[in-house]
C-alpha cells in the first residue's frame, strides 16, 4: 500500500502537501526497562500518509500520547528500512507495509504479535500465514488499467475491457505505466499480469505489452498527471495504470465520470499496521493500531488518503460510492511466492523492458 498505499490516486500535490504535516519530530521514546512512563507513540509511516488534524488531536486526548510521526519512503522503502533497524526499531508502530512487502517483514521478525480487534468486513484482508495476527489491515485500494473514455469515444475506437488488449495493435502506443522497479503500483501490476499469465507465461505478456508501445516511468504521478490524456499534464495516452477509486476524481460538469478502471486487470493492495517489535511504549502502539481500526479513522481514509476502508459499515462519499466501483475477483499471487520471488522477477522485468 498501502505500499499502498503503498500510494493513492490523484491530488498528488496535496498528498505530497499532507504527507508530512503530522505532529512534530521526536525526541525518542522512553527506552523499555529505563523507568521512564512513555509520553508519546512513534509512528513509521510512508509519505502518503495523512490523517485530519482533528483525528490526530483525538487520539491524544484520548491516550494521553503524542503522536510523532516518522516518514520513511513509500512501502517498500518503508519496509526495507524496518527490516534493517529491527535491533534498534525507528518507532513504536508502522503502518504502510502492503502485500506485496508483509511476507518480508514477517519473516524477518519485525513485529511483535498483537490480535488487535477488526471492525466490521476486515477478516478478510488477513495476510495469509500471518499466524500471530502480528499484522492489522487498515485500508485497501486495487491497482487497475484506467482509460479515458471521452478520448476513446472521440476517436470512435472501442475502449479496451482487457490485459489482452493491450498487446492489440489496435492500441499501439496508447499506454503508459510506472516501472515495476520504481514504483508500489507498478510492482502490483507487474503481479497481476503474473497473476494472470503464471509464472512462466508473463514474460512473453511484457515482451508482447513492450513491442506494443508502452510507455514506462518512474513514478504514478509522471504517468497519470503528465502523459494521461485526463491527467493535469493532458498528456497523449489514454491507458494508464492507475486505482479503482481514480474514477471518482474525474467526474464532468454533467455529473459522470470521463474515465473508468478495467476491473479485469486489477490487484488488490492492502496497506497494514503493527506494533513494532522492541517498541519502546508496546502499550501506546497496540492503542494507535486500534484508534487507526476505529469508525472515525476509517471513514475518514477516502478523503485523506484516497483509499477503501476496511470497515465494511463505513458509508463512502457520494463520488466514491457511484463511480468507485471495486473488482469482485482481483487478480493474486501467494504472498509467500511474492516474498520468494520478487528480486528474481525484477531483473527478469527488467530485462525484458531494457531491450
Amino acid at each position: 500500500m498501502r505500499s499502498v498505499r503503498a500510494c493513492a490516486p490523484m491530488l498528488a500535490l496535496a498528498l505530497a502537501a499532507t504527507a508530512c504535516s503530522t505532529v512534530g519530530e521526536s525526541s525518542g521514546s522512553e527506552e523499555p526497562g529505563d523507568g521512564a512512563t512513555p509520553t508519546e507513540v512513534v509512528l513509521v509511516t510512508h509519505e502518503s500518509f495523512a490523517l485530519p488534524k482533528k483525528l490526530v488531536r483525538q487520539f491524544e486526548e484520548q491516550t494521553g500520547y503524542d503522536l510523532v510521526v516518522r516518514a520513511s519512503g513509500d512501502a517498500g522503502v518503508l519496509t526495507n528500512k524496518l527490516v534493517l533497524t529491527q535491533d534498534n526499531p525507528l518507532g513504536d508502530v508502522a503502518f504502510g507495509v502492503d502485500n506485496t512487502f508483509a511476507s518480508r517483514a514477517l519473516d524477518e521478525g519485525v513485529f511483535a504479535p498483537y490480535d488487535a480487534p477488526l471492525p466490521e468486513g476486515a477478516e478478510q484482508y488477513r495476510l495469509p500465514g500471518d499466524e500471530e495476527n502480528a499484522l492489522s489491515p487498515v485500508d485497501n485500494a486495487s491497482v487497475c488499467v484506467n482509460v479515458d473514455d471521452t478520448w476513446f469515444a472521440d476517436q470512435d475506437l472501442a475502449v479496451p475491457t482487457s490485459l489482452d488488449d493491450l498487446v492489440d495493435p489496435a492500441y499501439e502506443d496508447l499506454f503508459v505505466t510506472p516501472g515495476a522497479a520504481t514504483s508500489s503500483p507498478g510492482m502490483a501490476f507487474l503481479l497481476a499480469t503474473i497473476g494472470a499469465y503464471g509464472e512462466d507465461g508473463w514474460q512473453d505478456y511484457w515482451a508482447s505489452l513492450m513491442d506494443n508501445g508502452t510507455q514506462l516511468t518512474d513514478g504514478w504521478s509522471d504517468a497519470y498527471q503528465v502523459d494521461f490524456t485526463q491527467g493535469g499534464g493532458k498528456g497523449d495516452r489514454p491507458i494508464v495504470l492507475s486505482y479503482d477509486s481514480s474514477p471518482a476524481f474525474t467526474i464532468a460538469e454533467d455529473g459522470t465520470s470521463t474515465t473508468s478502471a478495467l476491473l479485469d486487470t486489477c490487484f488488490r493492495q492492502v496497506e497494514y499496521a503493527g506494533v513494532l517489535a522492541g517498541a519502546a511504549n508496546p502499550e501506546g502502539a497496540e492503542a494507535l493500531v486500534d484508534f487507526l481500526l476505529g469508525p472515525d479513522v476509517q471513514a475518514a481514509l477516502p478523503e485523506s488518503m484516497y483509499v477503501f476502508p476496511v470497515d465494511a459499515s463505513v458509508e463512502l462519499p457520494q463520488e466514491w460510492a457511484e463511480f468507485a466501483e471495486q473488482p469482485t475477483e482481483p487478480l493474486t499471487v501467494d504472498p509467500e511466492a511474492i516474498a520468494e520471488n520478487r528480486d528474481e522477477w525484477l531483473r527478469e522485468w527488467s530485462d525484458i523492458t531494457s531491450r
